[in-house]
């Protein structure tokens, strides 16, 4: 039984989050997820999902839990916006962009709102990021401005245009990464005008 625990207590450590999947490939049985958890050396933070009791937490915990969940996922919108400090708006659920066949996940930790894409709209302008010792799958904060005027009718106009500015604000000369974007995301257009009133 320790040697046992030290395994998964160091894989907990090196993952961030363990799932018993993850237990399963390394030839430890599912049960000692529950073993663990009843005493003390795992904590429970989502259905599946344990974590070591002292492992610090941060601000984007629930960005962690999600991609651990659904691992083929890339967290985007007010999701990233926030991740990437161009809102000031606080999302309830971890907006999560999937290929457009894909189906939808059947559990996860907290409360998902996807987005279907598919190509070079997908699979473009997307980050890792190490969140809680778990590799986050984020899009770039270009790529996230972009996405936001193509689904301006989900996070609104408004969202759109703050997330612009505090883009350009902060990324002085990023004007051409975004307009790549936006040629990939198809919205030159509809952001032109706005780009040109905040430049």
């Amino acid at each position: 039984m320790k040697t046992i625990e030290s395994r998964v207590v160091s894989l907990a450590r090196k993952l961030g989050v363990v799932r018993p999947r993850d237990l399963r490939d390394r030839n430890i049985p599912r049960e000692y997820a529950q073993r663990l958890l009843a005493r003390g050396s795992l904590t429970r933070v989502g259905r599946g999902l344990y974590t070591l009791p002292d492992a610090s937490i941060s601000a984007n915990r629930s960005l962690a839990e999600v991609a651990k969940a659904v691992p083929k996922g890339v967290v985007c919108l007010l999701s990233a916006l926030r991740f990437h400090g161009l809102t000031t708006q606080n999302p309830s659920e971890v907006w999560l962009a999937v290929e457009s066949k894909a189906w939808r996940p059947r559990r996860t930790p907290f409360p998902v709102r996807l987005v279907h894409l598919s190509g070079r709209a997908l699979g473009s302008g997307i980050r890792t990021h190490r969140i809680d010792g778990v590799a986050v799958r984020i899009y770039s904060p270009a790529k996230t401005v972009a996405d936001c005027f193509k689904f301006r009718n989900k996070v609104g106009l408004d969202v759109a245009v703050e997330a612009l500015r505090d883009y350009l604000a902060r990324n002085r000369g990023g004007a051409d990464e975004l307009w790549r974007c936006a040629r990939i995301c198809r919205v030159t257009r509809v952001i032109q005008p706005y780009l040109e009133a905040v430049l």
